[in-house]
């Protein structure tokens, strides 16, 4: 990377930070700026790495305090083999969230949908939050969590059907937004989730601006990237993940059941 790369990049940053204190006007800007938007991102063992990394970037721009949280601050497993530590516990976490968020990873959301600490911390600071919000299977585990009743909600297409089994009303779509709400498809949706979210809560004029210093305008090389448009390689891909599957269906249906006493 050369000198003026490197110069462009932090002009770029520099412009859309200053978009995010002249828009949102919630402070003046003698008075600092805005108020800095406060996001718990909720990190755990197996999850995918780019669920997260997606919209965190994009929350970075958008003069976000990201926490990262989970039981204690060990690092955790990711599906590319990238180790992610916390930099808050769930005692720690601060109340009054700005949005709550829920990364996907089919394995590790099975786990969190059993977990009583995890889904006793997401029902407390979702009672709160002014945004809960999920990317891909994630939205199981608030499914699990009981933040999901009568809301619509979309989810990685593979398990997208159970989440009515929690209480959740199905919604196919790369985001979903209902309410105070905001759940994301697979894996690649998370971006299009965090342009979303900055649009809710920041206005679309710095979502966009955001956009295009990501440059995020994508073509993909094939149009294989959604079940209906492929639906061989869509049978295939559940045959081989039919264990997982089931074990996410039979997690949810308990979950449903529990949450029904």
């Amino acid at each position: 990377m050369n000198r003026r790369t490197v110069t462009l990049a932090l002009a770029s940053a520099a412009l859309v930070r200053t978009a995010a204190a002249t828009e949102s006007g919630q402070v003046p800007k003698e008075a600092g700026g805005p108020t800095r938007l406060k996001i718990a991102m909720l990190i755990h063992p197996d999850m995918v790495f780019l669920d997260l990394i997606g919209p965190q970037t994009v929350f970075s721009l958008a003069m976000a305090e990201v926490h990262l949280v989970w039981k204690d601050r060990q690092p955790v497993s990711t599906d590319v083999g990238v180790p992610i530590a916390a930099t808050t516990s769930f005692s720690d976490c601060p109340h009054n969230l700005d949005a709550l968020f829920v990364p996907g990873g089919l394995k590790g959301s099975i786990a969190l949908m059993q977990d009583e600490n995890v889904l006793a911390f997401l029902a407390d600071r979702g009672k709160d939050a002014r945004y809960v919000t999920s990317v891909c299977t994630g939205s199981l585990v608030l499914g699990a969590a009981g933040l999901l009743k009568g809301y619509r909600a979309t989810s990685h297409w593979y398990v997208r059907d159970y989440l009515p089994l929690m209480g959740a009303i199905v919604e196919p779509g790369r985001v979903v937004v209902d309410r105070n709400r905001v759940t994301g498809g697979g894996v690649t949706a998370g971006l299009d989730f965090g342009l979303t979210l900055v649009a809710e809560l920041r206005g679309k004029d710095l979502a966009k601006r955001i956009q295009l210093v990501l440059e995020y305008d994508p073509k993909p090389p094939f149009d294989a990237g959604a079940p209906d448009r492929a639906t061989d390689l869509a049978d295939e891909v559940r045959r081989t993940r039919a264990p997982l599957l089931a074990a996410a269906r039979e997690t949810a249906i308990r979950a449903g059941a529990r949450q029904a006493l």
